[in-house]
């Protein structure tokens, strides 16, 4: 199974009519139109699955910058051995990589320093007579 992105197309086509056209490159197993989850209303790009590589490389060939009314068509093969970075590490409030308070009000300016424990002289209290 070779997977295909196909972007670009008429917004009132439907999966039928995509299939028709892709189908006449190589066979289609399966389709997914990508639509607007409250509306329906097709986003203008959909994901295929042909039958063999050969079939999808003639699609990508024959329709990629095909133009379709006022569209034009983008055909791409999505590489499964392609490999995303890992997105990046988010800090949810706890402390960040500089051991810093992240989201504390008392700011990250580095001339500011976070007054600590000791710092300031306690004022004195009378004792207790015993």
């Amino acid at each position: 199974m070779v997977k295909l992105f196909v972007g670009g197309f008429p917004l009132d086509m439907t999966e039928l009519d995509l299939v028709k056209i892709i189908n006449l490159h190589g066979e289609v197993s399966t389709i997914k139109i990508v639509r607007d989850k409250k509306t329906r209303i097709c986003k203008g790009y959909a994901f295929l699955e042909m039958k063999d590589r050969e079939g999808a490389e003639n699609a990508v060939i024959a329709l990629d910058g095909t133009p379709m009314g006022d569209r034009t068509l983008n055909v791409k093969i999505n590489e499964e051995n392609a490999v995303k970075p890992p997105p990046p590490k988010r800090s949810f409030g706890g402390y960040n990589s500089n051991n810093n308070r992240s989201g504390s009000s008392y700011g990250s300016s580095s001339n500011y320093k976070r007054p600590v424990a000791g710092d300031a002289p306690k004022a004195k209290r009378p004792r207790r007579a015993t």
